[in-house]
């Protein structure tokens, strides 16, 4: 099992994407989620659901989205071959932030307070360019005897960060001096000592291939480097740069690929370190040094085609960085190939064609059958399940370019199936590019001692080249959301008048108001009126009149507006009726 929460995205270009680190440890953005059940068939759907409501539950984050069957998928061989045991899932749009790096950190040994993990101060981990915290699970399996030999846990934090120095001069638009850092400038803090629960604590500095290459170079062409004999301080000195802590060890890579000087590994061990004597390693750079990292076969990126809320098309395009020549063993460059398979999982309102699809190499359209090596796809089905492609292409090695388009309809939701932010558009997750002919191992000797430290090991395990593609906005046609409120504003205000004028008439006090008529009128029938009702009387010669009984007064009075607030009610209710039918 694996889950990674990422924020960004990894810059292939820059950062490069042949080696382990890229190719291991770099994730598409937001949750990538995938395990392999060793249960019965049918019980993988189930293991599946329990499993993402335990770690979403963990790790305060929303995985429990990826139990509908709309959210996930079950390759066959286009992600890992595990005989259709493997469910892989993606939230693209899952935002990352400390609720779930403090999980993460409670796992370690010693959290984050001592060994190398105090590194990890949350504002210099959240402000860098990119960050992927990865958690990883293998099963031992069973040893001889039947039992359980237990499970591995591997945790990996890579993170992309600018030391607080300021670069130096920039010459061009792609190439940057590299400037100086320190621990103390990328994080804010120094390592006192190694954690009492770990069993060691090593930091490990690695030269590029490119990095060793450019530095040689400029040894060799600076004839004022050659002439004074550069004075080398130890191990913490070599040309162009100083290191500010002296290494245990320098170990060389003993596979360097074809063409390319082999990387170089400091190792620094972290224990002989105390709060008196802090571990705070520095490198300072001596002259400008400006290199590019090794980077895959192909740089692959993918967009979006077309206009309009109705159809479109997805592209895939593959552009050489010029590697695949001399990397293949190979000795007909003309007629050798280059497989790359990708992986693609898409949502079900995005309705793909599959019999669409068109590749084009170097702005030729080719036959399906002379590029498609290997093809399995699942339509999608509406509220069911997502559209999944795994498919392998062969391009010829000395192509410059590639392009592969399939067309896609665009599907209409529920109103209750829209997010808050509909508007914003919908995600389409990742696709998943690896080389099945490039792998990124790196030995470092033959001392197979060497093979007990678990960094080196899994540099030298051969796993494929991967990348993954950009996360594409697709934006679904949206209704009126205005219109509803309205609706439910209107049904609102009727329903508040319906049941205000019946409780008024029904909970009237009519008791109190006949009392109150009551008083009303005998304070008005005092005797100085009625000496002068009778002086008019007898002026006028009519006879007197007696005031009539206000309690009839105000019955007559309260039965008629009683009777015609009924009718009023009525009358509203009967419209309301008509109204909803």
């Amino acid at each position: 099992m694996e889950l990674s929460f990422t924020q960004g995205r990894w810059n292939y270009e820059r950062w490069g994407g042949f080696d382990p680190v890229p190719s291991n440890n770099a994730k598409p953005p937001g949750v990538e989620l995938w395990a392999v059940f060793d249960v019965p068939h049918y019980q993988v759907d189930a293991s599946w659901k329990n499993l993402t409501h335990a770690l979403s539950g963990l790790f305060c984050a929303s995985i429990n989205f990826l139990e509908s069957s709309t959210s996930y998928s079950a390759p066959q061989w286009g992600f890992h071959s595990a005989s259709g045991n493997l469910r892989y899932g993606t939230l693209p749009r899952e935002a990352v932030c400390t609720e779930n790096l403090t999980p993460w950190l409670k796992l370690l040994p010693c959290r984050d307070k001592a060994g190398i993990s105090a590194l990890m101060d949350r504002p210099s981990i959240y402000k860098g360019f990119y960050h992927s915290q990865r958690l990883h699970l293998t099963g031992k399996g069973f040893d001889s005897d039947g039992v359980d030999s237990g499970i591995v846990l591997q945790q990996t934090l890579t993170v992309v960060l600018q030391p607080n120095e300021k670069r130096t001069p920039v010459t061009s638009l792609e190439t940057k001096f590299q400037p100086s850092w320190s621990l103390t400038s990328i994080f804010g803090r120094k390592v006192s000592g190694s954690c009492v629960l770990a069993k060691s604590s090593t930091v490990y500095l690695q030269l590029d291939r490119d990095l060793v290459a450019e530095l040689k170079n400029l040894q060799k062409h600076n004839e004022i480097a050659v002439a004074e004999n550069v004075n080398y301080e130890g191990l913490r000195s070599g040309y162009g740069f100083q290191l500010s802590v002296e290494p245990d060890k320098v170990l060389e890579e003993v596979n360097g690929s074809h063409g390319t000087s082999p990387s170089l590994l400091y190792v620094f061990s972290v224990e002989k370190h105390s709060e008196s004597e802090p571990f705070d390693l520095g490198l300072t750079w001596k002259i400008p040094v400006a290199w590019s990292c090794q980077q895959a076969p192909l740089h692959a990126s993918r967009f979006l085609m077309g206009s309009g809320n109705e159809r479109g098309a997805i592209a895939i395009s593959f552009e050489s960085t010029r590697l695949s020549e001399w990397l293949l063993h190979s000795d007909a460059i003309d007629s050798c190939e280059l497989p790359v398979k990708i992986f693609q999982v898409v949502p079900w309102y995005i309705k793909v064609y599959y019999h669409t699809l068109q590749v084009y190499v170097d702005e030729q359209q080719q036959a399906i059958s002379d590029v498609v090596d290997k093809i399995h796809v699942s339509p999608s089905e509406d509220k069911v399940s997502p559209g999944m492609m795994e498919m392998i292409l062969k391009f010829p090695c000395r192509m410059k370019s590639a392009v592969a388009t399939l067309e896609f309809d665009k599907g209409f939701l529920h109103i209750d199936e829209y997010p808050p932010d509909a508007n914003q558009g919908f995600d389409i997750p990742s696709a998943v590019i690896s080389y099945p002919d490039f792998y990124s191992s790196t030995q470092f000797g033959d001392d197979k001692s060497l093979e007990a430290l678990p960094i080196l090991a899994k540099f030298q395990e051969n796993n494929s080249v991967v990348s993954y593609t950009e996360v594409l906005l697709v934006p679904l046609t949206t209704p009126d959301f205005s219109m509803p409120y309205n609706v439910i504003t209107i049904t609102c205000t009727i329903f508040a008048l319906y049941f205000g004028s019946l409780l008024n008439v029904l909970r009237r006090r009519v008791g109190e108001e006949e009392r109150f008529l009551k008083s009303k009128d005998a304070k008005k029938g005092g005797p100085i009126s009625q000496f002068l009702s009778k002086l008019s009387a007898k002026l006028t010669g009519r006879p007197l009149e007696t005031p009539q009984s206000p309690t009839s007064t105000s019955s007559s009075f309260i039965s008629s507006k009683l009777i015609l607030k009924v009718v009023l009610v009525a009358g509203i209710a009967i419209v309301w009726h008509f109204y909803l039918e």
